[in-house]
């Protein structure tokens, strides 16, 4: 099978398990507004488009214009106070990636969570192990558009085809295609692996060690 000189990757339900402390913030605000709690499992099935997607889909297209706006920003702000207190990298994630710098496979990062978040989470959770990490936020389309790899792709050095994109959702693999870049999904993610399968993905992993094997073309 064909290795890749980078891999880039989802952040949310791919390299962190971050649901707990997402749903949670999410919940704080419409607790607040006297809105209905969200399940965990409600949650992540509204999470991948970015916060004000999510802030839609968990408020039941309650809030609109300004008012919708302001909620977000306090989603956003609540959020960046609570993010890291369930929040943890998969088990693996670490040593996958090491894994993969030791073989000069560059490593990065491309989310639609908001930009700030996302460099404070990979810096605490990854150090050095990334080569970049990009966010919502950046004058960057995010995904589906193609706009955040390919940049991430350029950033690294490398062509898209030279790279595979690993996510956990459908928006995660209609953001692959539109680079020209291959996609591998995390059965592990937020929308798991029957569902990823119906999306179209054609390669899954199950596991860690799978992944690593697909990415450096021994699988």
């Amino acid at each position: 099978m064909k290795g890749y000189q980078g891999a880039i990757f989802d952040l949310d339900g791919t390299l962190l398990d971050t649901l707990g402390d997402l749903a949670d913030s999410m919940n704080h605000i419409l607790r607040k507004y006297e809105l209905p709690e969200r399940t965990y499992e409600e949650m992540a099935d509204f999470l991948g488009n970015g916060s004000a997607y999510f802030l839609r889909m968990a408020s039941g297209g309650k809030w609109e214009g300004a008012v919708f706006d302001q909620r977000l920003a306090e989603y956003k702000g609540w959020y960046q106070g609570h993010m890291d207190q369930k929040t943890g990298a998969f088990p693996g994630s670490l040593e996958l990636l090491e894994e993969l710098e030791k073989k000069g496979i560059r490593r990065a990062v491309v989310s639609n969570k908001f930009d700030s978040a996302v460099k404070e989470l990979c810096q605490k959770h990854f150090g050095d192990r990334l080569d970049c990490a990009l966010g919502e936020g950046n004058g960057l389309r995010p995904k589906p558009a193609a706009d955040m790899i390919l940049a991430a792709a350029q950033t690294m050095g490398l062509r898209p085809e030279d790279c595979v994109f690993v996510g956990d959702t459908e928006v995660d693999l209609a953001a692959a295609k539109g680079a020209g870049m291959d996609c591998i999904g995390a059965a592990w993610g937020f929308r798991g692996k029957k569902r990823l399968e119906e999306a179209g993905m054609e390669r899954i992993a199950e596991s860690w060690k799978e992944l690593g094997e697909m990415i450096s073309g021994e699988s």
